[in-house]
């Protein structure tokens, strides 16, 4: 119990330490969201007075959220490489507790990017919601694969040359199982389809099985 608690301390106190340098230097959530708004615009923009087909505006937004994370998770790891203070940070703490308090502070902050582009996608492509709650159940756990498939492979690609190019080839394979059934429900949340909860459990499941491996391996990073 006492161990449990400690590493529930070790991973709140890393979550706090990234929000801290999150807030400090905003360009992190900055290129998030202007990417995604600018992405967003652009394609609703070129699509002005056209019929899109809901399958079509359900990918747009998974693929507009994939490359906006992108563009943020990919450097998860980077203060403390670029401080040289990684090692040190694993002596003081638990690497599980590093892992996890990073993936926390992932999730969060992808959540932080959905609530602010997830709206303007909405009124701009003039999309309807016919289910609310399975929109928000299918973002959620979306994010959740998106987060703990980020931060492993955000800390397998620290020390990369070329991470910009390296970091989404290596994530899209591995989060591609969780955007396909993601795309269908969507679609399904848009459109007031009939409800798949086989989908819903794919993803669920594939969300567990990314946070298992994410910390097996993460110890022999």
């Amino acid at each position: 119990m006492r161990l449990s608690s400690f590493l529930f301390e070790q991973v709140a106190a890393i979550l706090r330490k990234d929000f801290l340098i999150g807030l400090r230097r905003r360009a992190t959530f900055a290129a998030m969201m202007m990417f995604a708004l600018t992405a967003v615009a652009s394609l609703s923009l070129s699509m002005t007075g056209g019929f899109v087909e809901p399958k079509f505006l359900a990918a747009l937004l998974w693929v507009v959220i994939f490359f906006a994370a992108s563009a943020g998770i990919a450097g998860t790891f980077d203060d403390e490489a670029q401080a040289g203070t990684l090692p040190t940070l694993k002596l003081y703490a638990d690497a599980q507790a590093i892992l996890f308090g990073k993936m926390l502070y992932v999730f969060l902050s992808l959540t932080m990017l959905t609530i602010f582009i997830l709206p303007i996608f909405l009124i701009l492509f003039d999309v309807a919601v016919e289910n609310f709650l399975l929109l928000s159940l299918t973002i959620l756990l979306g994010l959740v694969g998106i987060a703990a498939a980020g931060t492993l492979t955000a800390a397998i690609t620290t020390s990369a040359t070329v991470k910009g190019g390296l970091f989404p080839i290596l994530l899209f394979p591995i989060t591609l199982p969780i955007f396909l059934p993601a795309i269908a429900l969507t679609e399904q949340s848009c459109t007031g389809g009939a409800f798949d909860a086989s989908s819903l459990i794919v993803v669920a499941a594939f969300d567990a099985i990314l946070i298992l491996a994410s910390s097996i391996l993460y110890d022999y990073l």
